[in-house]
Order: structure tokens, then C-alpha cells, then sequence
């Protein structure tokens, strides 16, 4: 994807929340967005009381990898890894296969801005970067949740990455908000499946990401039993029964058996604009733009 508006925003707002940049890694080498322009990435850094001076300004370009940043945010040396050279990435790895042992801890944060939904081997893919994550470090990710079929293999939902990031695999989730990929687009915290007990599901009408921040608390064997979905769990447990539709009532049934058509559509019409929305306000919580983060 590269860094655009709302990428930039949410690795500031890591770097003030304590994530430490001091030996990072990208997966993939990345770059800037070109929908990303100078004037607005220096506003974006003055929304977090950094002002950047002409010399930022007139560096930027297309070949602007985000590498200097990291150096600003108190990076000693930036590695980034890649299945092929031709980004000019230091470490060369397919992520469908396992990382070698010296890679595994390596790093004080691991940055997935958008790589990682083009492996195949996904599962194998995330694990490796959490592998390589230091105790104590963060993995960062920047991935679409929405909107965003075609893109690469995979679009995301919030489940997996409660699930992944457990205590079960040494990591606890941190943070994870959704937010539309435009540039003033309201980020929202997102609930965990498990606790509201309900599926966190969305229908909306633009790209959306998850920008999840998770720590590693300890080394473990990630996935030594797979991630399962959380309210399978339950109804296997016996404890109730699969989420579903709510039963409709008769009385609403049998008006829209008899409504003529000139009143249902402009009904329908609204309804789709509002589905549209991020309304579940039991999944997805309003923030006021970038607070210091409290964990969930």
C-alpha cells in the first residue's frame, strides 16, 4: 500500500503512545504514498506537535522510502525484508516459508504496512513476524478490513487478529482501531468479538483499514494450537447458541408484503445510506482525533 495519510498517522501516534523504533523492521520496503503529499504529511506530523522544515519537504518523491523517519522516530539501523531485491530491501525471505532462527527476536518493532495480504501462506506470514518481534516490542500493522477485494489475497477481519495476538501466542493486543483510508477519515476502536459476544462485522461504502498495535509479552510457540473463532467456542462449550438474525415481526412482515413499491424504496434507499456508516456503536467506538491511547 505505502504510507499514506492514515498510515503516517498511526505510526506518529504509535511512537507517542511508547512503541520503541530503536531496531525496527519492515515487511517490505516501504515508501510514501503517492496520494500522500508533502504539504499534507507535514500537517499530519503537526497534528502530533512535530514540525518538519523545507529540507523534509523538498525530499520527498516517489523513491522516498519511509527509512529517515524511522531514523527520526530514534531508529539506530532499519532492516526490511522482502521475497525479492528489487525494492532494495537488506534481508531477501520468502514469508510463506519459515524465517531462519537469527531473525526470530530480533527487533524492538515489526511493521507490516501493508505486505503481508499478498502471501499466500498467510498464516505462516503472520507468524513469522510475530516470531521475530523481541520480547517487550510491538508489531505494528497497517492492513485492509474493507473494501479492498482485489488488492491482494486477503482483506481482514477483526477477529483474527484478537484471536492471533493472545496470551496463548505471548502478545497481547494493545489497540486496534478501524478507520477509512481517506484522509480525514474518523478512526474508530474496535470492540474483541469475544467480549461484546457478537461478530464485529461492517458494510460500508469506502476502503477501510485496521491499524492494530499488539505487544509481545513473552517467547512461545506462536500457534502451537490453532486460532479458533470466538463465538464457535462458545457453542461448542454448550454455553449458547451461534449468533443469528433476530426474528422479525409479523406486523413489519406483513407491511412489506402489502406497501406498494413507491414507499419501500425510498425507505430502503435510507437504509443503505445508514448501512453504509459505522454505526454499531457496540463494535465500533468513536475516538476523538489521535487521544493518547488507553489499552482495551
Amino acid at each position: 500500500m505505502g504510507i499514506d495519510a492514515q498510515g503516517l498517522r498511526f505510526l506518529l501516534a504509535a511512537k507517542r503512545n511508547g512503541v520503541s523504533f530503536e531496531s525496527p523492521l519492515m515487511i517490505g520496503r516501504q515508501n510514501f504514498s503517492n496520494d500522500l503529499f508533502p504539504k499534507q504529511a507535514a500537517g499530519i506530523f503537526g497534528e502530533f506537535d512535530q514540525f518538519v522544515g523545507d529540507h523534509f519537504l523538498q525530499s520527498w518523491g516517489r523513491a522516498f522510502y519511509i527509512e529517515p523517519m524511522l531514523t527520526s522516530f530514534g531508529a539506530a539501523h532499519t532492516e526490511s525484508i522482502d521475497f525479492s531485491p528489487y525494492e532494495g530491501a537488506s534481508i531477501i525471505q520468502d514469508m510463506n516459508l519459515p524465517i531462519p532462527d537469527e531473525l526470530k527476536g530480533r527487533f524492538s518493532v515489526v511493521i507490516d504496512g501493508g505486505t503481508l495480504e499478498h502471501v499466500f501462506n498467510y498464516p505462516q506470514a503472520l507468524k513469522n513476524a510475530m516470531d521475530m518481534v523481541a520480547v517487550g516490542g510491538h508489531f505494528l500493522v497497517i492492513t485492509g478490513c474493507n473494501n479492498w477485494m482485489g488488492h491482494g489475497f486477503y482483506q481482514f477481519s477483526p477477529e483474527l487478529f484478537f484471536r492471533a495476538f493472545s496470551d496463548e501466542n505471548g502478545f497481547t493486543l494493545e489497540h486496534m482501531f478501524a478507520c477509512e483510508s481517506r484522509l480525514r477519515g474518523r478512526w474508530y476502536r474496535v470492540s474483541d468479538p469475544k467480549a461484546i459476544g457478537q461478530r464485529v462485522e461492517l458494510i460500508n461504502n469506502h476502503p477501510t483499514y485496521l491499524l492494530i498495535e499488539a505487544k509481545r509479552l513473552r517467547k512461545t510457540e506462536i500457534f502451537a494450537a490453532a486460532p479458533q473463532q470466538s463465538d464457535y467456542t462458545v457453542t461448542w462449550a454448550g454455553e449458547t447458541s451461534p449468533p443469528s438474525a433476530p426474528p422479525r415481526k409479523s406486523a413489519r412482515s406483513f407491511v412489506k408484503r402489502i406497501a406498494p413499491e413507491f414507499m419501500k424504496r425510498p425507505i430502503r434507499n435510507i437504509r443503505n445510506i445508514m448501512r453504509k456508516k459505522i454505526t454499531n456503536r457496540s463494535a465500533f467506538q468513536p475516538r476523538p482525533r489521535f487521544p493518547r491511547w488507553t489499552p482495551h
